[in-house]
């Protein structure tokens, strides 16, 4: 097995410079970097990155603790901080919650236990009431958040976030200018989406159109099963609706299925959006239009600013980033029928 001596002999470099090209704590020359990197890569040469993080203070473990990895929106996060971490030689350690309160603050625990390097956390309804220690944890362990939609940032974290309430409007602005007006209805997690839901509401408002309660449906989760049984009230109520926002694309999937079942046609009778831009979206049967989240792009801002806290070693001043989504438009969505044939299995 390769050692580091072998690799400078192999580079004409000394030890030093080695442990300099690995650890990036000094500048290095590019010429003698790619020296360096070509040893490494020829002799198979594998840091002792234990040994290493003792000498450092450092673990070179990060934790991503997301509430699931069952909804596609966070396997994709979480496999790009892989990737990123990966191109700095970090490891990863993956956490879920659960939506469980007290399974939350186990994990917690256990990062802290396990002297872990920094933490990504991603918002649930139960990770929010663990505030105090999170607060407490990051005195010692930086930690950056994201997904935080229901309540305001706490002010001791920095965060890389959506724009919830745009992406909402962006629902609203899509539908209205396919010429949907008074049949417009919202199925949303209720208190996690409440952004996206303002947003929605804001943009019909500036239309001069009030989002109907009876068209406004509430759910606990954000599940196919939660979309499919929200759409079924939907389709039985008095309204049956000419376009549904589904505030993720989980929910969409379920309330698709529910619509084929009552015999809606999609997008002939009911149009469809979704949110997320989950892979599996544009495969459904018709493709989902989705308010597309830039979920890559939020997983790598994130995990730079967190690679950034913990080089720099000292607090750093708070710092909230938004970014802005953008519709992606597919087949799932048209202008409201105006045959009589519209809404064939209900007498509307």
């Amino acid at each position: 097995m390769a050692t580091m001596a072998d690799v400078a002999r192999h580079a004409g470099v000394t030890k030093q410079t080695v442990s300099n090209v690995l650890n990036g704590k000094a500048v290095v020359r590019q010429e003698t970097r790619q020296k360096v990197l070509a040893a490494i890569e020829e002799l198979g040469y594998r840091p002792n990155l234990i040994a290493r993080g003792l000498s450092m203070g450092k673990t070179s473990s990060l934790a991503v603790l997301v509430p699931t990895i069952a909804n596609p929106f966070y396997s994709e996060v979480v496999e790009e901080v892989e990737s990123i971490l990966e191109e700095h030689q970090q490891n990863l350690i993956l956490c879920t919650t659960h939506d469980d309160r007290q399974r939350a603050h186990r994990q917690l625990q256990i990062l802290v236990d396990k002297q872990i390097d920094g933490i990504l956390l991603a918002a649930d309804r139960h990770i929010e009431q663990e505030i105090p220690y999170l607060v407490e944890i990051g005195m010692h362990i930086p930690i950056i958040i994201c997904c935080w939609e229901s309540k305001p940032y706490p002010d001791a974290f920095s965060a890389v976030d959506i724009d919830y309430h745009h992406a909402g409007q962006l629902a609203g602005q899509h539908l209205l200018d396919l010429g949907h007006r008074d049949r417009i209805a919202i199925v949303f997690e209720s208190p996690a989406h409440q952004s996206r839901l303002e947003g929605f509401r804001s943009a019909l408002l500036s239309r001069g159109i009030e989002l109907s309660p009876a068209l406004t449906i509430a759910t606990a989760e954000s599940t196919y099963r939660s979309g499919y049984q929200a759409a079924q009230q939907l389709f039985s109520g008095n309204i049956v609706p000419s376009a549904i926002f589904a505030t993720t694309d989980w929910m969409a999937l379920g309330v698709m299925d529910a619509a084929r079942d009552a015999g809606l046609r999609i997008p002939k009778d009911l149009s469809l959006v979704g949110f997320d831009d989950v892979e599996q979206a544009a495969y459904t049967h018709p493709p989902l239009t989705t308010i597309a989240i830039p979920k890559r792009e939020m997983a790598r801002e994130m995990t730079e600013m967190l690679l950034r806290r913990i080089a720099q070693g000292t607090p750093q001043p708070r710092l909230v980033m938004l970014l802005r989504s953008q519709v992606m438009v597919r087949n799932s969505t048209a202008a409201p029928c105006s045959s009589s044939k519209c809404n064939r299995a209900y007498d509307v």
